[in-house]
């Protein structure tokens, strides 16, 4: 990791930081970046259109770090409207101020600037970052995050000649706001054009620059993240096995693959051994669950190899249920070392009673004005011009939501017709709970839950009962933060809510997102306290009914 410079300015955000900051900086290090976000005009699929780029890149800087470190990125925002980053899957331990959601922060207003820090707390993995207001991450602003383990905690695999980032995800030429005046005018987005790899589609007519280089004999490491806006895609290399290791910050069982289905939001790492004829050889990326699949290509080159990659690519696999298959086979690795808070990691999670069960039911339909709108539970969430966490915070939230509008089981019944309105519900801390996807959509889903990770248990066809729970996996199901859910089916998650805040849990469909399809989970104890959650911080943005209110009085009890 290359340290950014240190002024004066970012000197004194250090200075003022929570209690958080002055707890770690004497044993965990700090880095420093500044980040300037603006529009430029590329042509990714030989369309030139308006991007959102990071100190001029698309996709943006890779952020490389490792376990603990404290991450302190200065945005200025050169865009003409507001904007907000969130980093999926960071857990931001007691600090949801810093999760960057419409729920938790202000946007950042044109011409402004807002420094995030966050702590990248016992974790390791593989993730993103990416623009969570309206539809900007269909105009970029993505980029790679990496959490590298500590020197002294083994990964269970040799090192690699060398660590790779590869961003896949589904494209549309029409510009973001383009696309979100369809949604606000009751259309749909429609199909994506095309699929991206690291920025730009390839063809395979043998030209072009290398993506990477491999040397002969050697394995290298390929983190994969599913950064689009809609599709499944499917990953493949000719002529290579792909060896998982690693799964949204757990280890794996290190199974080989001819190729993985990464669908919205999932991050994988893997490792390829470059074991053949060196030449050149394609990289490929597919949507899947389309009639007509939309194919990305970019070239991978051997050190001194001669020859272009052939055009006979790999074919994808066929049907969801060759997905839900693969999903069956991701096993949690008990042996490896790893960075695990408590009780999230524990191994024994099968032998937890469950104190609460809910079901979250998935549907379409028309909401407000005719128009169209997706539900959990019979709700459709619109975010608020006061984020969730602040009027709570501030002691406005009557005036701003009402918590607990769905039940833990809805009547089928309530999930047929459509609310729009905050979705926001409280669970209890430190509970241990059952949460429950239920698809009664025709396409596939991509469930996400800030501020943890949890343990995907099951996914399976039809109708969830409480019988079904004799198909869970109880044993070395993967600790993550999405699972995909496929159409007519469900699909079981069990987690300790440990971690105070506020928490979005979304559809990673960016549409299906916008359109209601997400609440937030309010975390906390009858009594906060520091020990529990941090206090709003010293740089936090003010906006809506709480603009110009001060720090409520008294201030938090402190251990």
């Amino acid at each position: 990791m290359v340290r950014g410079s240190v002024t004066f300015g970012l000197l004194l955000v250090y200075a003022i930081f929570t209690v958080s900051t002055t707890i770690t900086k004497a044993e965990d290090p700090y880095f420093f970046y500044t980040w300037k976000v603006t529009y430029g005009t590329i042509s990714p699929l030989g369309v030139p259109q308006k991007v959102i780029l990071i100190n001029d890149k698309f996709p943006g800087p890779n952020l490389n770090t490792t376990t603990n470190n404290n991450i302190v990125i200065n945005v200025f925002n050169n865009l003409d409207e507001p904007f907000l980053f969130t980093w999926n899957g960071i857990q931001h331990r007691k600090n949801s101020w810093q999760d960057g959601v419409p729920g938790t922060t202000c946007p950042i207003l044109p011409g402004k600037n807002f420094t995030y820090h966050f702590q990248t707390k016992d974790q390791i993995g593989s993730y993103f970052y990416y623009p969570s207001l309206g539809l900007q991450r269909a105009a970029g602003g993505f980029g790679g995050l990496r959490i590298n383990s500590r020197a002294l905690i083994p990964v269970p695999y040799d090192n690699p000649e060398d660590d790779y980032t590869v961003l896949i995800g589904d494209w549309y030429t029409k510009t973001h706001v383009a696309l979100k005046n369809n949604l606000d005018t009751g259309r749909s987005i429609g199909r994506p054009e095309g699929v991206l790899i690291n920025g730009k589609s390839g063809k395979t007519n043998g030209t072009g620059e290398p993506i990477f280089t491999m040397k002969a004999g050697k394995t290298y490491k390929y983190r994969i993240c599913n950064v689009g806006l809609k599709m499944a895609l499917n990953f493949r290399i000719q002529s290579h096995k792909i060896k998982l290791v690693e799964l949204e910050g757990s280890h794996t069982l290190q199974n080989t693959y001819d190729s993985l289905d990464l669908h919205v939001g999932q991050c994988f790492g893997i490792l390829v051994t470059a074991n053949q004829k060196p030449t050149d050889y394609y990289m490929v990326a597919s949507t899947r669950f389309l009639k007509t699949a939309l194919t990305s290509t970019a070239i991978l080159r051997y050190v001194g190899g001669k020859g272009a990659a052939s055009p006979h690519l790999p074919k994808p696999p066929v049907g969801w249920a060759w997905s839900l298959n693969q999903f069956r086979t991701f096993r949690w690795n008990l042996t490896a070392s790893a960075a695990r808070p408590n009780p999230q990691g524990s191994y024994h999670y099968g032998k937890i009673n469950i104190t609460r069960s809910i079901k979250l039911v998935n549907t379409v339909g028309k909401g407000d004005g005719n128009k169209l709108r997706y539900a959990l539970s019979g709700v459709s969430h619109v975010d608020t011009e006061t984020p969730v966490k602040l009027a709570q915070y501030f002691g406005v939230a009557d005036k701003v939501f009402k918590y607990d509008t769905i039940k833990d089981e809805p009547a089928a019944a309530e999930t047929r017709k459509i609310l729009v309105q905050p979705n926001v519900l409280n669970i209890e801390h430190r509970t241990f709970v059952e949460i429950v996807f239920e698809n009664h959509e025709r396409t596939a889903q991509s469930w996400h839950l800030d501020g943890y990770s949890f343990f995907a248990v099951a996914v399976e066809p039809g109708k969830w009962t409480p019988e079904k729970r004799k198909n869970y996996n109880l044993l070395d199901a993967v600790s993550r933060h999405t699972i995909q859910v496929f159409p007519k089916c469900w699909g079981a998650i069990l987690l300790t809510f440990d971690n105070c805040g506020m928490w979005n849990i979304r559809s990673e469909i960016v549409e299906k997102r916008y359109l209601g399809q997400q609440l937030y989970i309010n975390v906390g104890p009858p009594e906060l306290s520091q020990r529990d959650e941090y206090s709003f911080p010293a740089n936090g943005l003010r906006c809506g009914l709480v603009k110009d209110s001060p720090d409520p009085q008294p201030p938090r009890k402190t251990v």
